[in-house]
């Protein structure tokens, strides 16, 4: 929550309880103007309301408006004519049944502060006028520093709020003014004002400068539209909440609105915390994960084929089949995002340990219902296997020695179940889908202990269906192998440096 929302100010009879705008005008020449200028926009020429805002013949008050900082002319050892440059000043003759609709005027008008002098008359009026003197505060580059505060103190006579308050400059510019005069009428229109409209980013930032002035029933819409407003205890911040929602949105979306994907893609790239990021996708990999798996061992449990009804056993199958490549196609389009980023080690551990998944997916493979249900059901489980390890293969991501024997203990026999069921798909333009992760698995293998290599190096056998020139993959990688196991001792030199390193 704002820091200084919490303590709020109190606006009780204090003028100099705002100080905002504080810097000097740009020139100040040209500042000390004549009221009926100052209203003219309001009030057709030759018009005299009688009793209205600048009435002289009727006023009872003498409002003396003078720049913060100067000194106070209307003092009697104040004596000769001003400089309006070193001064600028305004008179304003005002009426007090108005002024005490502000709380300060009501306070400095009342009989504790002020007894108006019954000598001190208008010519052609009986009303004695009490004299006050009101600092103004003035914005940088400001050439009319007096103008907001004669709209404010317009607004005591006409409370036309509606037509006064025409945009956000107009009511960030009268509320320090109404805030300052404790003028609760304008203070309200105008946070109501704020809180309705749009704000651009240097308005907000003004509207954050006048929140802690404000009560706390007066800036809980504004505060609530700026800051998160999170339950206490909450794991997930307001904005990893939206980010994860984005995703589901995305891969949940139609499979041909493709620009969906594209701009949340983009949202993902851009966002300023990749820690975030890294939480938000682990979250969503981790949900269509689960899905995956709990739709296919359904799919596989022996349980749902034992009734007879084979109607029902293929709509069961169809539901689980198609629900299965919703969330492997969710599943492949965050892996991208991951690997784009950079932020797929989790989801690379968990793959790997999806012995279930894979049993699963086998038994699935080597039925015939996914071929007219799911066609592309293999294509798309062997895509995130295969964008995985290449990762890992490349070096992208350093995954720990037992990681990557489980990838390919687990996912080889998907493969090898694929390569005898299904015909081979390109990938990557003139590639084999499935010589490609062949090739990736031969080198994660071979970082790999010699053991454990030579078992799976014998389940890669079937890589060489083809023609033995076809599959240079294969043979490069035995012959590594043969190379490495009958090296039955380090020979003289390395030996010798190992033994140095020992004595070391």
């Amino acid at each position: 929550m704002f820091a200084g929302a919490s303590k709020k100010r109190q606006r009780v009879g204090s003028s100099d309880r705002l100080s905002s705008f504080p810097d000097t005008c740009e020139n100040l020449s040209d500042v000390t103007v004549s009221i009926s200028a100052a209203i003219s926009v309001s009030r057709p020429a030759g018009t005299i309301v009688i009793g209205g805002f600048n009435d002289h013949t009727t006023a009872d008050v003498l409002l003396h408006l003078q720049l913060d900082g100067s000194p106070d002319l209307s003092a009697p050892d104040n004596v000769g004519i001003p400089d309006p440059v070193l001064s600028p000043s305004l008179d304003l003759h005002l009426h007090s049944s108005s002024l005490r609709r502000s709380r300060y005027f009501a306070a400095r008008l009342s009989d504790r502060w002020l007894r108006p002098d019954p000598s001190s008359l208008v010519a052609g009026s009986s009303y004695g006028i009490s004299r006050l003197t009101l600092k103004v505060q003035t914005a940088g580059n400001c050439r009319r520093p007096f103008d907001a505060y004669v709209t404010v103190l317009q607004l005591l006579y006409s409370l036309d709020f509606s037509a006064t308050i025409l945009s956000v400059s107009d009511a960030l510019e009268m509320l320090p003014i109404a805030l300052e005069l404790l003028f609760d009428d304008c203070i309200h229109a105008c946070v109501r004002f704020l809180e309705a409209v749009p704000w651009t980013d240097e308005e907000e930032e003004g509207v954050l400068g006048l929140v802690p002035f404000l009560k706390e029933e007066e800036s809980r819409d504004l505060l609530a539209r700026i800051f998160p407003l999170v339950p206490a205890g909450d794991g997930n911040s307001i904005s990893e909440e939206m980010l994860f929602g984005l995703i589901l949105k995305a891969i949940h979306s139609h499979p041909r609105v493709a620009t969906v994907k594209a701009f949340v893609a983009n949202l993902l790239r851009d966002y300023s915390s990749l820690d975030s990021v890294r939480r938000v996708l682990d979250r969503a990999f981790l949900v269509s994960l689960g899905t995956m798996k709990e739709l296919l061992g359904e799919y596989a449990s022996p349980d749902f084929r034992v009734a007879g009804d084979n109607d029902e056993t293929e709509a069961f199958q169809r539901l689980k089949l198609h629900a299965a490549v919703v969330n492997a196609r969710s599943l492949f389009w965050i892996l991208e995002r991951m690997i784009e980023l950079r932020v797929a080690d989790s989801a690379a551990k968990e793959w790997c340990n999806q012995a279930s998944l894979a049993s699963d997916l086998q038994k699935t493979f080597r039925e015939d219902a996914w071929r007219n249900i799911a066609p592309g059901l293999p294509s798309l489980v062997l895509r995130c296997t295969s964008r995985l390890a290449n990762e890992m293969a490349a070096g992208s991501i350093l995954a720990p020695r037992q990681v990557r024997l489980e990838l390919v203990k687990h996912w080889l026999p998907v493969l090898n179940v694929c390569r005898e069921t299904v015909s081979p798909m390109p990938s990557n333009g003139h590639k084999m889908l499935y010589q490609d992760l062949e090739e990736s698995f031969l080198q994660i293998i071979s970082t790999l202990p010699i053991c454990d290599a030579r078992d799976l190096l014998q389940q890669c056998l079937c890589f060489s269906t083809r023609n033995v020139d076809d599959c240079p993959h294969l043979v490069l990688a035995f012959n590594t192998w043969f190379r490495r196991a009958n090296r039955s001792q380090l020979d003289d030199s390395t030996a010798s440096t190992k033994r140095s390193y020992e004595i070391l």
